[in-house]
């Protein structure tokens, strides 16, 4: 983790420095000249706004994430109270987006981080930052077995954005797929509390657990063949249930799982059902096979 704090962006996102500060003298220069080459934010703001202190590190961070394709210009209105004048500014934090020398955009007060992102993405009229182009990427290289690509992505990603929840999920997933689960786990552990308790991150930490109970014993043929000779041996459902997550059938583990529930809801102290939910938050709250799983769960605990 240190070492991703102490490195220095570059590859897939490319490097930072478009946030810079300028007065009356030189706003023709860097905003209403710098416009006509590229999209400039400027930032008025002043020491004592409370707000201001909110929104300008949002706005730094998503203009950094573009990399180029827009600037930020911050001007400080107690120090340029004649330019404030000028611009017409009544209340602060005020940001006016300039292209081709002239205001063609702007809004007051401390917005929310999405509709931040909605002005640049409308200033800029891309799909998305370089960043998350570069998730996108590395999602696509994870789901297709490129683990070793999506893990260098995501350590980029993270070398520009170290507070990313979803990249820091990905890179442990790709550890995860690499067979390298004990070096997931210990990454994971260093994470802040309030990272580890973000869907995505905890989603990784199911998964780990559940990669941990299946690699115990035994195969589903087996299991299988205890539980038709004994419908009521949950223990041997339950184990099938292990062995088919663990074999990808992800599907069969929650039916098996669902019809434990069914026949004794209360069996270890409601293991099966602890289970179901730990599967369901590995595979993400939105993935069809939790999606059918809850429902049928639902079926049978209000049935």
């Amino acid at each position: 983790m240190a070492d991703m704090m102490n490195s220095e962006a570059g590859g897939v996102l490319g490097g930072g420095g478009y946030v810079s500060d300028t007065d009356t003298a030189g706003f023709e220069a860097d905003v209403i000249n710098a416009s006509a080459i590229q999209p400039v934010i400027v930032d008025f703001w002043a020491e004592w706004c409370g707000p201001c202190k909110t929104l300008g590190p949002t706005l730094e961070k998503i203009v950094n994430e573009y990399g180029g394709a827009v600037r930020l210009v911050k001007i400080n209105v107690d120090e340029n109270q004649q330019l404030a004048a000028q611009m017409r500014v009544q209340s602060i934090p005020m940001v006016v987006a300039f292209q081709d020398g002239k205001p063609v955009d702007g809004f007051a007060g401390a917005v929310p981080e999405t509709q931040v992102r909605q002005f640049v993405e409308k200033l800029t009229g891309s799909a998305g930052s370089p960043l998350d182009q570069a998730l996108e990427q590395a999602t696509a290289l994870l789901e297709s077995g490129d683990a070793n690509a999506a893990h260098g992505i995501y350590q980029q990603i993270l070398q520009q954005d170290l507070g990313n929840i979803t990249a820091h999920a990905g890179l442990a997933r790709a550890m995860i797929a690499n067979d390298k689960s004990d070096e997931a786990r210990d990454y994971l552990a260093e994470l802040p509390d309030e990272m580890r308790i973000n869907s995505e991150i905890a989603s990784v930490i199911s998964a780990l657990e559940l990669a941990n109970d299946t690699g115990v014993g035994g195969d589903s043929a087996e299991f299988l063949a205890a539980v038709e000779r004994n419908p009521d041996d949950h223990q041997a459902r339950f184990d099938l249930a292990m062995a088919q997550y663990g074999d990808g059938d992800a599907e069969s583990a929650v039916d098996t799982l669902v019809e434990i529930v069914r026949r004794n809801l209360e069996w270890n102290d409601g293991a099966a059902r602890a289970q179901l939910l730990k599967i369901f938050e590995a595979l993400g709250h939105t993935d069809p096979i939790t999606v059918e799983g809850r429902r049928k769960l639902s079926a049978v605990l209000f049935s």
